[in-house]
């Protein structure tokens, strides 16, 4: 029986972003770390809210993060 390798999940990425139970990848918004005075109520509470990585993107995440 030939033995299957396993493949190592990237800790970087596997911090930064997250799989949902349907296979989409979520991330948070950035700007949001630090000089928060300058910015907008408004702006800043439309950056809590997190985003959806593009399809763009999704492939060469999703071979990074295998679990």
């Amino acid at each position: 029986m030939a033995n299957k390798v396993k493949h190592k999940t990237r800790k970087a990425l596997a911090k930064r972003f997250k799989k949902t139970k349907h296979g989409k990848i979520l991330h948070r918004k950035a700007s949001r770390g630090h000089l928060l005075s300058g910015k907008t109520r408004k702006r800043k509470r439309q950056l809590r809210a997190g985003g959806q990585v593009s399809s763009a993107d999704y492939a060469r995440i999703i071979h990074q993060l295998p679990l």
